[in-house]
């Protein structure tokens, strides 16, 4: 097993699902493991049931809605005042919702906890990735990003929403700033990338339309994997030594794979990172 003693790792949706299990793993390898949740009762009951799992003692935690830009800040700032060090950042949580809905902030609100509050977090702690370098960052994607568009004149889906078109253009987004990110960070020592957990039978899609669920708990009971599956997946770019230097991939079933075309296109992740900033009102970086 990988020895994590000494390293911090901050990890989003960290109270349920891949979060959970990657939570369970990372601190049985020694990790500082901070969690973010939600909510403080059931953020706390889930930290316990690390501590207990894991063996370890040095397992904290933290509170965001990540739908909150407010809460993203606020976040950053409470781990930079906690934290000296980030060796590895795993931007986990993601959500989808039926119908069209508007975060506080009146953005989209599967774009805007899926994709939107991993652009900020990860820009809010890039100087504490850079000074704990060699650092990682992991955004957990999926391959539906394969059937995702990139319409910037209605990113929010204003006309034509649909819970798959709205999650696929999120996960498109995870792809194309981990790509981003990777070229921007050449040299800092801090790798990037993202991987397609596999489908996971967890909870996110309890929120699909009702004539769908039944379709997805069939779907859980004989089509997709455990949530420890999953997160192994996680697990490994977090931690293995054979990731060593490898930045701005897409992995799959720990392999690196092919995203889609429009993954690939430099200009679209280009045009994608400055809108993303003025979506967040985050001063740009040198390109």
């Amino acid at each position: 097993m990988t020895d994590l003693g000494g390293k911090t790792v901050l990890i989003t949706g960290a109270t349920s699902g891949i979060g959970l299990k990657a939570s369970i793993a990372l601190a049985r390898m020694g990790a500082r493991v901070v969690m973010v949740g939600r909510d403080s009762s059931k953020t706390a009951q889930k930290v316990a049931e690390v501590r207990a799992q894991s063996g370890s003692a040095i397992v904290d935690s933290l509170l965001c809605d990540v739908a909150s830009q407010a809460q993203v800040h606020a976040l950053a700032d409470s781990f930079r005042a906690t934290y000296d060090r980030l060796d590895v950042l795993v931007n986990n949580a993601g959500t989808v919702f039926a119908r069209r809905t508007l975060t506080e902030d009146h953005l989209e609100a599967t774009f805007a906890v899926n994709y939107l509050s991993v652009f900020l977090l990860t820009n809010l702690l890039l100087d504490r990735l850079i000074g704990s370098a060699p650092a990682r960052v992991v955004n957990v994607a999926s391959n539906g990003h394969y059937g995702g568009t990139m319409d910037f004149n209605d990113l929010g889906f204003e006309r034509g929403y649909q819970i798959m078109r709205a999650y696929s253009r999120s996960k498109l987004a995870e792809v194309l700033f981990t790509r981003e990110l990777a070229r921007r960070l050449e040299g800092t020592g801090v790798t990037v990338n993202c991987v397609h957990p596999g489908a996971v039978a967890t909870s996110i899609w309890d929120r699909a339309p009702v004539y769908a669920r039944p379709i997805f708990a069939l779907a859980k009971r004989i089509a997709m994997i455990s949530p420890e599956a999953g997160a192994a997946t996680i697990v490994y770019l977090a931690s293995s030594p054979e990731v060593v230097g490898k930045t701005g991939l897409y992995f799959e079933k720990n392999h690196p794979k092919a995203p889609s075309r429009l993954a690939l296109d430099d200009a679209l992740a280009t045009r994608l990172w400055d809108e993303s900033a003025k979506l967040v009102e985050l001063a740009p970086r040198p390109a």
